[in-house]
């Protein structure tokens, strides 16, 4: 692991950077070389343990999509036990705490999500294998939650002083059919709304890792309805199978070229009740995703457009004497498209500490909880909490724990929460 010295090495000379790039290098400087950064470090070493620990606890506490209240409640006794102040759960079942800065008219926020993408049922106990801890949800987004209750601990012994209140959230709603409801909350509804100047949001992966912008999404179930009836007796009459077949087929000889990482997927069909029937009702679950506002949607007007001309089709071709076709669309998700630039001060800040800790940058664009934010113009990025998993999303999912590896990447990562709170 690097000192604190090797670290401050190599950098830029005031003469060939601007005026604020220069102060916010010294800035950064100034704080990794500090005592309490040291003792905040020394704090996190200390209680890597518990990180693993609550992890674990955390874990096999099941919290699937629109259930996350049990987790929520344990995680709300975590945050209390760090001394936050006005620990809280809210409406939708967001779970915070506020570390107190100096001034307290504007918050950084400070989040990971409580969900999983597990139903209920899921076995979730923890099976450990040497350093490999392996269960469903225990990266996305678990071991950040611990990761945050650590930093907290780290702050509050190392007693540093930030500017701004920094809110700490365990959000609810970050997966799919979560539709983020939990940041849209926050920063529409909630009780911080108009206060929250930046957003930083953990997911588990390696220091370095930055969402710098988010895909937006829309998501609709289609039910198309007939008369049924039966397969021989009633041949003929229209069928609601055949006008979603047509749908899906038209919609899939989308007319422009797809750009900015518009895509589209028919992830899900069902419907009928027989082999030898022909189905009264049958559905078709869309997801459209683009990093571009515009882009998406366009898609969206297409795949709108394409419903009544597929029914109106079907009616033509077959007979209506038992009834004709109709279909209802709803919207299952929608998630904003946003991005955060380069210029901006989190953006500035991160790279800056990163860089001095030898990390590589690596920027993407994905679906998280700074959609939101980014979508309202306010900065925002999702970072790797230091701590990576693997095969995210299946029964199969596992952390690799390396206690010195680990720490330096969270280190990192208190730096940067810090200098956006000042």
């Amino acid at each position: 692991m690097k000192t604190i010295s090797s670290f401050l090495l190599g950098v830029t000379c005031a003469s060939l950077v601007s005026g604020a790039a220069f102060a916010q290098s010294n800035n950064t400087n100034k704080f990794l070389a500090s005592k309490q950064f040291g003792e905040a470090t020394k704090y996190l070493a200390e209680d890597f343990d518990n990180i693993v620990k609550e992890t674990i606890n955390l874990t096999e506490i099941p919290a699937p999509p629109f259930k996350e209240t049990e987790r929520g409640k344990y995680f709300q006794t975590l945050l209390q036990s760090t001394g936050l102040e006005e620990v809280e759960t809210d409406t939708v079942g967001n779970v915070m705490g506020l570390y107190k800065g100096k001034k307290h008219d504007k918050v950084l926020v400070v989040a990971a999500h409580l969900d999983t993408v597990f139903p209920a049922g899921t076995d979730v106990k923890v099976k450990i294998d040497g350093n490999k801890y392996k269960a469903p949800g225990i990266g996305d987004d678990t071991v950040s939650l611990a990761v945050m209750v650590s930093l907290i601990k780290a702050l509050k012994a190392s007693g540093i002083q930030t500017q701004y209140d920094i809110l700490f959230v365990g959000n609810v709603g970050e997966e799919g059919p979560g539709n983020l409801r939990g940041t849209k909350y926050l920063f529409n509804e909630g009780k911080y709304k108009g206060k929250i100047k930046s957003f930083i949001s953990f997911e588990p992966g390696a220091a370095g890792d930055i969402t710098d912008a988010g895909i937006g999404s829309k998501r609709y179930k289609v039910d198309f309805n007939g008369p049924g009836g039966h397969s021989f007796g009633d041949f003929g009459i229209v069928s609601p199978a055949y006008a979603m077949a047509d749908a899906i087929t038209k919609f899939t000889e989308y007319p422009k070229e797809l750009k900015n990482q518009t895509t589209y997927n028919v992830g899900i069909v069902e419907g009928g009740t027989s082999v030898n029937s022909i189905p009264f009702k049958v559905s078709m679950t869309v997801d459209m995703r683009s990093a571009s506002a515009d882009d998406l949607k366009q898609l969206d007007d297409y795949f709108v457009s394409i419903l009544p001309k597929a029914v109106e089709n079907e009616n033509s071709k077959r007979s209506t004497r038992k009834g004709e076709i109709s279909y209802k669309a709803n919207i299952i998700g929608e998630r904003p498209v946003g991005k955060t630039a380069h210029d901006t001060e989190i953006f500035k800040i991160t790279e800056g500490v990163y860089k001095k800790y030898g990390y590589p940058l690596s920027t993407s664009a994905s679906s998280t909880d700074s959609n939101v934010p980014m979508s309202l113009g306010i900065p925002a990025l999702t970072l790797g909490s230091g701590i990576e998993s693997f095969n995210a999303h299946s029964p199969e999912e596992y952390l690799v724990i390396e206690k010195e590896k680990n720490l330096k990447a969270i280190a990192a990562n208190l730096a940067i929460v810090v200098l956006n709170a000042n």
